[in-house]
């Protein structure tokens, strides 16, 4: 082969080798900086065009939320986060499962026995791969979060909504009330993880 060949098609390869490594970085990076603002109104929420959704979040979350995606067990955000606070929807913010509910399953994704609100959990019948599943995603913003299985804690009503880290955003207990979630505070002052008077005494906001 001549030199000049072997040179192209060594550049070609690189080139390829170079995309690989920026797809592959882009999926890992920080979550994205979602404003919480908007969790004032979610009834003023609108969808982000896919285009503004591909800006504000990393390709994974993007990949998960978006196009059904799957991350990776055991090698995401919130598969063992065991602090306080809420998960709402990398998307719009809506509250969607607590801390109070997460519980170790030991399948590699964050798992919860029950949503802070069931009415903000959808699901739809998942026959993908071969298998029959019940997917669910988020009623305002239509991510894709997970499936729920009848496999979870018996004397928590037995169900296990297994969970991507990356179509979550975590808020912590003690930045929920500064953030807009103040409402939610009262289950973590009756778990005795939140001082009576650190919880919100404002007006709820409207979602």
């Amino acid at each position: 082969m001549q030199p000049m060949k072997i040179a192209g098609i060594a550049a070609v390869a690189l080139l390829a080798a170079g995309v690989l490594a920026v797809v592959h970085n882009a999926g890992r990076a920080e979550p994205a900086n979602i404003s919480t603002s908007q969790t004032t109104n979610m009834s003023d929420f609108k969808k982000p065009s896919a285009a503004e959704l591909k800006k504000k979040l990393t390709a994974e979350q993007f990949a998960v939320t978006q196009q059904s995606a799957t991350e990776p067990a055991f090698h995401n955000e919130f598969w063992d986060n065991h602090k306080p606070g809420i998960y709402v929807d990398i998307v719009s913010g809506k509250p969607l499962f607590s801390s109070l509910d997460k519980f170790d399953s030991g399948c590699g994704w964050p798992s919860f026995s029950k949503p802070v609100n069931s009415a903000d959990v959808v699901e739809h019948t998942d026959n993908s791969y071969g298998m029959s599943r019940t997917e669910v995603r988020s009623k305002d913003a239509d991510s894709h979060l997970g499936h729920v299985f009848d496999d979870g804690p018996r004397d928590k009503g037995g169900l296990r909504y297994c969970i991507n880290s990356a179509s979550l955003k975590f808020i912590p207990v003690e930045e929920m009330e500064k953030a807009g979630y103040g409402q939610y505070l009262e289950p973590f002052v009756k778990a005795g993880l939140v001082k009576t008077d650190t919880a919100s005494t404002n007006t709820p906001a409207k979602h």
